[in-house]
């Protein structure tokens, strides 16, 4: 897509991506935009324009690597500011959004199956609660002590780099599980609304990841007086074009992975080597799709690969 610049109209800029209204919205840039630039708009609602442009960039363009002089141009504060609004969207909108229709979906499911699913979704809001508030109530507040001129010696932005979860792997699972894994009952319209939601979702993370560690990362790296780390996006993961069936053995791995065994005990209990076993298991998840032990749990329950009644 083309490169998005602070003189652009901003309808011009929505209507080159309507997906930036998201940004819109979070970032509370209310009301009718008439023939006013995304310059002018940013400077009405006190965000600064080469920000909003960079974060508008990231959206519009895959693989968009900023230079270092549209980081140094950036506002830190103001990259804290679309962070936590965009904490607030995923847990009071997007969440809230997806909650009520994926109950709806897998409401004419077994009961067991409604609560393995529910079980796995519940977590995984725990999870994404719980690195929203290591950002909230330890990395945010640390940088805005290094704005203020202060540096604590209890962190750095690189502990925040090691603690960084993924926090879409989960949520990718959840949605190989919607597409490949729900009893037929299941299937409808429902279904692709609740697709459709986590798609939607998932991408969003993504950017907002990338943010977090190719923009926020590199600019506080200079901020405590580094050389920032080299901005680069990992090359994607190959995506199956067939799906493909799992071997007896490897469902027999499965089974042993969703009973809670470890590589080692379950190299035992098969009687073969650990190294085979990890093979087996990074083939399960290319095969499937699904990467956590959570997800490859309820997959397996889900297409009959253990006893349900072990889980209840």
């Amino acid at each position: 897509m083309t490169k998005i610049y602070k003189n652009m109209k901003m309808a011009e800029l929505v209507e080159s991506n309507y997906h930036l209204l998201s940004i819109l919205s979070r970032l509370e840039f209310n009301g009718s935009f008439a023939e006013r630039t995304a310059e002018e708009i940013c400077a009405r609602y006190s965000f600064d324009a080469d920000t909003f442009i960079l974060i508008c960039n990231v959206y519009t363009s895959k693989g968009y690597k900023p230079t270092e002089e549209e980081l140094r141009q950036c506002s830190i504060s103001d990259i804290l500011r679309y962070l936590h609004s965009s904490h607030n969207y995923y847990i009071d909108s997007a969440l809230s959004l997806l909650s009520p229709s994926l109950k709806s979906l897998i409401a004419p499911a077994p009961q067991v199956q409604q609560k393995v699913i529910w079980h796995f979704f519940d977590s995984y809001k725990e999870e994404l609660l719980k690195h929203f508030s290591y950002e909230e109530d330890t990395a945010i507040p640390y940088i805005q002590h290094l704005l203020a001129g202060a540096r604590p010696s209890n962190f750095s932005i690189s502990v925040f780099k090691e603690n960084h979860s993924n926090i879409e792997e989960s949520l990718s699972d959840l949605k190989n599980l919607i597409m490949n894994s729900l009893p037929a009952e299941c299937n409808g319209e429902k279904r692709i609304e609740v697709l459709s939601n986590i798609f939607h979702l998932q991408e969003d993370l993504k950017h907002h990841t990338y943010i977090e560690d190719r923009i926020l990362v590199p600019l506080v790296e200079m901020l405590e007086g580094r050389e920032p780390s080299p901005t680069f996006i990992a090359p994607a993961p190959k995506e199956n074009e067939d799906a493909e069936v799992l071997s007896e053995r490897e469902k027999e791995v499965l089974a042993e992975v969703a009973h809670g065994y470890l590589n080692k005990e379950i190299a035992d209990r098969l009687n073969i080597s650990i190294n085979t076993v990890i093979t087996h298991r990074k083939n399960i998840s290319r095969k499937t799709g699904i990467k956590t032990t959570p997800g490859l749990t309820v997959y397996a329950i889900l297409n009959g690969l253990v006893d349900i009644s072990s889980f209840e």
